[in-house]
């Protein structure tokens, strides 16, 4: 079945053609407006797929709630509810807007998706994305071993059909911010595949932007070589995530560190990028801002193309040979191997792992999770561990491992906040100023 969705199709001949595919985290409550945010998307300039992403309650199964909200007050909805639309009119919305040259991913963000995914593969939805980890533990309380359950009845439910739909994980965007590489880059791995395990054949596996260019650029080459690694045979790609932690207030430091992302997707090979807004400080962003952002993002990373950052897309190597100068891809694949040590599904090893505190995401408060590892911010600028916990990682060298307070965590959430806020337009990729 590889490459037999065309989400991956359209992804693979956007690489081909050395064009970043980018992409918005867009949904709005009434039919109409959704039409039109697609409409607007896939004319913008740039080379884009589509977004539906799902209001919260249809994420949490409050379909009464999502009903009332959308005949009563549906500008006032956070996303598109689904459900509520109905399966018929999300069809016919889709077979509309959607094509070969535009497909479209519906984005979710629920622990427990056997309804949507089935209710999406119904209306013709090409791609959707979350995990077993990575839309438990940060979302809710639903065991884990629950979500795993679900998630895998789901995967099973889109193998089944005749093109399956393509699944993103996104283990690499774990809580946004302060989550050391490595980690993000293994949940990424596990997750597909457990994806693959389940039968899906088309999978793209996510990375969100962190603090510093350099670890970034390591950890999309760790990414990249693990999947390489561990799903032969299958179609896959990057994806990464404009970051996704507190935003800069200031419109000069967002469309800054947009720029960033645009140009680190390209440098470390990624194929498709899921940007964030100006906006996203203060709001929803509207569908001029978010077409906006697509043309801000694309225009820097055909700039960069342009200068000769970009790998060579007719290398298989060159995507990812970049020296591991801290281990990270050693780091990762110790995560991965530790967490399937025990044999048997993924999914149990999933949770055996976080279980004995194997795997350990910082600053979760999941009763599943252990939440005795911690991150910090070095003095260069780059994401380490200050405490292990049972992770088989190691602390950085003398990272202080003293329990962090309230306004030193406040501190560290803003550090990209406050210096592309501060940064001087102009300054070369990677400098804060």
């Amino acid at each position: 079945m590889d490459g037999a969705d065309r989400f991956t199709g359209f992804v693979r001949r956007a690489r081909d053609a050395g064009r970043l595919v980018v992409q918005p985290r867009m949904g709005f409550g009434e039919l109409g407006r959704m039409r039109a945010g697609l409409c607007a998307v896939r004319d913008a300039d740039a080379t884009t797929v589509g977004t539906v992403t799902l209001d919260s309650y249809t994420r949490c199964h409050e379909d009464g709630a999502a009903l009332r909200a959308l005949r009563e007050r549906p500008a006032d909805l956070n996303g598109f509810p689904l459900l509520a639309h109905g399966v018929p009119a999300v069809r016919a919305l889709l077979q509309e807007v959607a094509s070969d040259d535009f497909p479209v991913q519906i984005r979710h963000g629920t622990p427990l998706p056997l309804r949507l995914l089935r209710a999406m593969a119904e209306a013709g939805a090409d791609a959707t994305e979350g995990g077993p980890v990575s839309y438990c533990l940060p979302y809710g309380r639903v065991p884990l071993a629950r979500t795993v359950a679900e998630w895998s009845a789901g995967c099973e439910l889109l193998a089944a059909r005749p093109v399956p739909l393509h699944m993103e994980t996104f283990g690499g965007c774990m809580l946004g911010q302060l989550c050391p590489p490595s980690l993000l880059v293994a949940l990424s791995v596990l997750e597909a595949l457990f994806f693959r395990e389940h039968g899906l054949r088309g999978i793209s596996l996510s990375y969100a932007q962190q603090v510093h260019p350099g670890q970034d650029l390591e950890a999309l080459a760790a990414l990249r070589r693990l999947a390489d690694e561990r799903l032969p045979g299958t179609a896959h790609h990057i994806v990464l995530y404009t970051f996704m932690g507190l935003f800069p207030r200031t419109g000069h430091g967002s469309r800054l560190l947009l720029a960033d992302s645009a140009r680190l997707a390209v440098r470390g090979g990624a194929e498709r990028l899921v940007v964030k807004t100006p906006a996203e400080a203060h709001r929803i962003p509207t569908i001029a801002e978010n077409v906006a952002a697509l043309a801000h993002a694309a225009s820097a990373a055909e700039a960069e193309t342009a200068a000769g950052y970009a790998p060579d897309s007719s290398d298989p190597s060159a995507h990812r040979w970049i020296p591991t100068a801290t281990g990270l891809y050693e780091e990762a694949r110790t995560l991965v191997d530790a967490a399937l040590e025990p044999g048997g599904a993924v999914g149990a090893c999933l949770v055996r792992a976080f279980a004995r505190g194997i795997l350990d995401v910082p600053y979760c408060l999941h009763p599943d999770n252990a939440n005795r590892a911690r991150a910090t911010i070095d003095a260069t600028g780059a994401l380490g561990w200050s405490r292990a916990g049972g992770m088989p990682v190691t602390p950085a060298p003398g990272a202080a491992a003293a329990r962090a307070s309230a306004a030193q965590l406040t501190e560290l959430l803003g550090f990209n906040r406050r210096r592309f806020d501060a940064r001087v337009p102009g300054a070369p990729y990677g400098r804060a100023s």
